[in-house]
């Protein structure tokens, strides 16, 4: 980064790495950090998916967010707006949206690597 302090603008955002299903905008990515805008259009399920090294915190601005995770996918938790979700390190999940609205989405991670794995599924 070259100032201590920024702002970054919407048009400031770029393309973060895919997931089928999701559109990810990174707005701060340095050796140990994420952070993004992500939208998920209704309907949609995304792909499996980790984060390798980096933990998660995802905060729900819009929408819904249905997150599958665990041994075959076995386990859901919705989300709504202003509600939190943490994400463990290496955790395979798939982020759902079941509504007919786009769902907005915020995402921080701290960690290194690359910040998205695609995977076929969970374990």
């Amino acid at each position: 980064m070259t100032s201590e302090v920024r702002r970054i603008t919407p048009q400031e955002r770029t393309a973060g790495a895919p997931t089928p299903g999701m559109a990810r905008e990174e707005a701060v990515a340095t050796d140990h950090m994420w952070a993004g805008f992500v939208r998920t259009e209704a309907g949609m399920v995304s792909g499996w998916h980790h984060h390798g090294s980096y933990e998660s915190t995802i905060y729900v601005l819009s929408g819904a967010l249905v997150m599958d995770f665990g041994p075959g996918g076995s386990e859901s938790l919705a989300a709504g707006p202003s509600d939190f979700i943490y994400v463990a390190p290496g955790a395979v999940h798939r982020e759902g949206n079941p509504t007919d609205t786009e769902s907005h989405i915020v995402v921080v991670r701290a960690g290194e690597g690359p910040p998205v794995i695609n995977v076929d599924g969970p374990g």
